[in-house]
């Protein structure tokens, strides 16, 4: 035990180890307004200081830009060397993640933090890369300009007339620290001029285009402004906690004008972050099933907002609905500056809907120019030809068209009336919008239903001429109420669809909630779960859990999704907890979409759901699956909980067993030993008293040495506990024979017992156990010395082996006075109603106690009781294997 043991500097390394793989690591911003303000320089000058202090630095990448002062100062640092990518013929050096990983410095230098890295590259952007380290516990140093910070996106392409394509999101900074590195516009120009930023024709461009002294001057303010919102964010949350006061905004995105939802959600995310509070995108769909994220949602991400996306033909009651029951204080949508008259007769603007709905929550305007005038109410989708027209919808509605003029033919025939003749294509417009899909199909049976009456049923007929008074009112008036009833038929069938879709998505999660209340482990949760979305969403869906992804070289490989690289994808977003693969930014080769399943802070498991570009995956199914991702998370905890539950119990049993087996233990040991140890001091002092008689010495003699065969025995039951794993609480069994395990245990009680009787029957097929013979034989021994020493009687001992198909039983009787029924009660806890131990001279002893244990770890069957004629009855039952109850069964 010494050998193994731990030296405590070893403890100690390790917990430090411990503890730097939990915790994250620090991220320090260098922030400037433009290039050539000094913030490369600068790092590099902290990242010496910090040298000089003993920490283990390293520079990741630095981009020198042919700067001698910037490139004296790295080569003073160790370097790690770059990555190389080749893309159409040209070697590009990039940033090495792993290699960076690997070597795990205190401190890394990272340049460059809006850079996009190069194709093939495991992650988009490089930001992507640092986040990678700081979950790895590395500090980082990084240096970013203030135009590519995405919420003032907008706002530089207006000042500066410059679209930036590179940007950063603003959640990437909500813990990083900033350090402004500042010079005059008036020198930074200096400088450009004098080539120390740019070679000569670079930076005569640059004059001539970013680098104007008004817009220097308008992005140093900025980048002073958005240095002061990120110090003072903290202290503004701090005073929200105290003071209960706090802001919810919320933004609707808008996906008729996408460039007018970008501008609001950046003005969003900048009051929200110079606020301190958090903030909701709202995106509201007509049909969820066809839609995959738009890049509206992937900016509020980005942004830091909660991207919400709902189901519905109502855009103005959802909006309601939800800001009252999310609580919201400020609603931001975009205002269209010149819209029409004509539009806003048609169609009342959102804003003051709104505002008439949720007069207590307060609406800002992000007004926008817009040349666009869409009429319909509700957000476009762009599909194509062949999704809006098929042949089998023409077909429909021309046969049911023509079905309701044969109709209205035998109707005229029989002079039922031309408002009945009416009805009746009123009727066949309603199947038509019943039977086909969009509201295209109903549109045009209502037309062509007003049109086919005045031609075939109008005087005068067969021509769409109308002379009769009235009739024109009459056709205007069928008309409408033909596209009103049939616009009501679609948004019911809409309404039903959308309904029986999420009356299935609950009954899967109905069905999966049952499932995993009867789930043995998280094995069968994970396939169940696998199972369940395979068959839903018609593609290949895997579940990793931790022990899988741990050893993923030693996973078995079945089917594409359970390769090693894509089990390597995996076992990146089990351990960054963000999604990857197909659709992502990060590791995108891959051949599924891979997201975490999550629970306070820990990943559980990882989802993967193959790609299919016929069957591609929408907000739909995103939605759905981090539905059945809580589910799941909640699943595997309570699964966890009960486990450890049971833990606890065995372990409480196991302590409660140790207890009451070391009380009786103390008790049935201090009897023999109180014996042994007077009789021979009354031996020792046989020279000073008188003399013994020889009897009385060789009666002391004799019970001396019965106490210590006593002794023996019960140093023999203990040893026989050690036998069974302290873990498991099971024993390694063996095929033995039950014949020589009774007749050894016999033997061994004739030892002790020379004149007891004991009768023995065996079944007559030779019959093998699985069990651990020296502890079997350990329980037959205590139970034939119990049978022996309380039966009181001269009478035999009987013991009786049967074979049933299951199992193979074990009686030992006896012809005493049997057992009392607090003797039955407390019988093999070694303990009596006083919960103190019994004499185990006199009463049961601790070797029935030892006997449960036994047989319990053989997951056999213990029983007691009292024969009719008189005396006891001990049986024990140890299970057969299932080959051995076949072979039984052919005999």
């Amino acid at each position: 035990m010494e050998d193994e043991r731990l030296d405590p500097e070893q403890i100690l390394e390790k917990w430090k180890k411990n503890e730097q793989s939990l915790r994250s690591g620090r991220l320090k911003v260098f922030f400037g307004y433009a290039a050539g303000v000094g913030k490369t320089y600068a790092m590099l000058k902290e990242a010496h200081e910090q040298l000089e202090e003993g920490k283990t630095v390293l520079v990741g990448y630095v981009e020198p830009h042919a700067r001698p002062e910037t490139e004296n100062l790295v080569a003073g640092l160790p370097t790690l060397p770059t990555k190389k990518y080749e893309y159409k013929g040209i070697t590009i050096n990039e940033f090495d993640v792993d290699a960076a990983l690997q070597a795990k410095p205190e401190i890394i230098l990272v340049d460059e933090l809006a850079h996009t890295n190069a194709v093939g590259a495991r992650n988009r952007k490089r930001y992507q890369d640092i986040e990678e380290l700081l979950k790895a516990g590395i500090d980082v140093y990084t240096t970013v300009n203030v135009q590519h910070i995405e919420s003032l996106n907008d706002v530089v392409e207006q000042v500066t007339g410059i679209h930036i394509s590179e940007t950063v999101p603003d959640t990437f900074f909500e813990t990083s620290s900033l350090k402004v590195v500042d010079i005059e516009t008036e020198e930074l120009l200096e400088r450009l001029k004098q080539g120390k930023i740019y070679h000569s024709e670079n930076a005569k461009k640059a004059m001539a285009n970013f680098f104007k002294t008004d817009n220097l001057i308008v992005l140093r303010g900025l980048a002073i402004r958005k240095a002061s919102d990120h110090i003072n964010t903290t202290n503004q949350q701090e005073t929200q906690k105290s003071t209960g006061i706090h802001s919810k905004l919320l933004t609707i995105i808008d996906e008729k004008n996408p460039d007018m939802t970008k501008k609001c959600l950046r003005w969003t995310a900048r009051l929200a972050q110079a606020l301190g509070t958090e903030w909701i995108a709202l995106e509201i769909l007509e049909d969820m099933s066809e839609h995959s994220e738009s890049d509206n949602s992937k900016l509020a991400a980005k942004l830091g907002g909660e991207v919400v996306t709902l189901e519905s033909d109502n855009q103005r009651e959802t909006i309601v609905q939800y800001v009252k029951m999310r609580g919201v204080t400020d609603v931001v949508m975009g205002k269209i500056i010149k819209r029409s008259r004509f539009i806003r007769l048609y169609r009342p603007d959102l804003e003051d809907e709104l505002v008439a709905f949720i007069p207590d929550v307060d609406i800002h305007l992000v007004p926008y120019q817009s040349n666009k005038y869409l009429l319909n109410k509700y957000a476009t989708k762009k599909k194509n030809l062949q999704s809006i027209f098929t042949w089998k919808d023409l077909y429909m509605t021309i046969g049911l068209l023509a079905l309701a003029t044969l109709f209205s033919e035998l109707g005229s025939y029989f002079h039922i009336g031309d408002q009945n003749l009416i009805l009746i294509y009123i009727l066949f417009v309603l199947l038509v919008a019943r039977i086909t899909t969009g509201y295209l199909w109903a549109a045009l049976s209502s037309m062509a239903s007003v049109l086919m009456f005045n031609w075939f049923f109008v005087e005068p007929l067969y021509s769409l001429t109308v002379y009769k008074q009235g009739y024109p009112v009459t056709l205007v008036f069928m008309l409408l109420v033909a596209l009103l009833v049939s616009n009501l038929m679609m948004q019911i069938k809409k309404q039903a669809f959308y309904a029986m879709k999420r009356e299935h998505q609950l009954e899967i999660l109905y069905e999966l909630n049952k499932k995993y209340l009867i789930a043995q482990d998280q094995n069968e949760i994970f396939t169940t779960t696998a199972e369940y979305l395979s068959n839903m969403l018609d593609r290949e869906v895997v579940l990793y859990g931790e022990q899988e992804l741990k050893n993923p070289e030693g996973a078995p490989i079945k089917g594409p999704l359970r390769s090693l690289e894509e089990l390597a994808v995996a076992n990146w977003v089990f351990i960054n907890q963000k999604q990857a693969g197909y659709g992502t930014d990060t590791l995108m080769g891959a051949k599924a979409l891979y997201l975490p399943v999550l629970s306070n802070g820990v990943t559980l498991a990882v989802i993967g759901i193959e790609k299919r570009n016929e069957n591609p995956i929408t907000d739909e199914i995103i939605s759905f699956l981090e539905l059945i991702s809580t589910q799941l998370s909640l699943a595997i905890e309570q699964n966890k909980l009960t486990s450890e539950r049971q833990q606890i119990l065995v372990e409480n049993e196991k302590e409660r067993m140790r207890g009451n087996l070391l009380r009786a233990i103390s008790h049935d040991l201090r009897t023999p030993l109180t014996g042994i140890s007077g009789s021979v001091e009354t031996i020792l002092n046989d020279d000073e008293t008188a003399k013994l008689p020889q009897e009385t010495k060789r009666r002391l003699l004799v019970g001396i040495k019965e106490d210590a065969d006593w002794l023996i025995r019960m140093v023999e039951n203990l040893l026989s506990i050690t036998r069974i794993n302290e873990e498991t609480m099971k024993v390694a069994k063996s095929k033995e024979a039950a014949e020589e395990v009774v007749s050894t245990a016999i033997q061994r009680i004739r030892k002790s017992y020379p004149h007891s009787e004991i009768k023995v029957t065996l079944p007559e097929e030779f019959v093998l156990v699985p069990m651990d013979s020296i502890l079997i034989e350990q329980v037959l021994f205590n139970l034939m010395e119990n049978a022996i020493r309380h039966s009181e009687s001269d009478s035999p001992i009987f013991v009786t082996v049967t074979l049933t198909e299951k199992e193979v039983t074990f009686e030992i009787t006896d012809q005493g006075k049997g057992l009392t029924p607090e003797q039955l009660k407390l019988l093999f806890s070694g303990m009596t109603k006083q919960n103190t131990p019994v004499d185990s001279k006199s009463g049961m002893g601790i070797g029935l106690s030892i006997v449960k244990t036994i047989i319990m770890a053989h997951d056999g069957t213990l029983k007691a009781g009292n024969r009719p004629q008189g005396g006891a009855i001990f049986t024990f039952a140890l299970p057969l294997e299932r080959k051995e109850q076949l072979e039984w069964q052919r005999f």
